[in-house]
């Protein structure tokens, strides 16, 4: 690999990383915006689950992301999580929360994009792909 695509896949993972891990305040804190958005997605009587389980599923992702061993897994992980969130913009919250001026939606596109170019730089360490490409 090219020093280059080196210096775009770390900081492409950081980034993602840093976005993942900069919102789990939030989520684990049960913060007012948090619980807007997870009980609009699922009700008062599921908002925590989700709340906390997406958070502990963002935590992992951006901890393999960050490993080298790990990171085409971290990436295929933070896509399918972060594909949840923008389907989840785009057809029940809008892309403005709670007069955020669609800052959440605007960091989940980046977190989309910069995880499919980890994903492209790393295609073949892929479990099972990989060795194909």
């Amino acid at each position: 690999m090219s020093n280059t695509l080196k210096i775009i896949s770390w900081a492409s993972r950081i980034i993602v990383a840093l976005i993942f891990l900069q919102t789990l305040f939030f989520k684990f804190t049960g913060a007012e915006e948090s619980k807007y958005i997870f009980t609009t997605l699922m009700g008062a009587e599921y908002e925590a689950i989700g709340r906390i389980g997406s958070g502990l599923v963002e935590m992992i992702a951006a901890i393999l992301i960050l490993l080298p061993r790990t990171v085409s897994v971290g990436a295929v992980l933070s896509i399918g999580t972060i594909s949840g969130a923008i389907l989840s913009h785009l057809t029940k919250l809008g892309i403005v929360v709670k007069d955020d001026s669609g800052a959440l939606f605007g960091l989940a596109v980046v977190v989309f994009v910069l995880s499919l170019a980890v994903v492209f730089i790393h295609r073949r360490e892929l479990p099972f792909i990989g060795d194909s490409l």
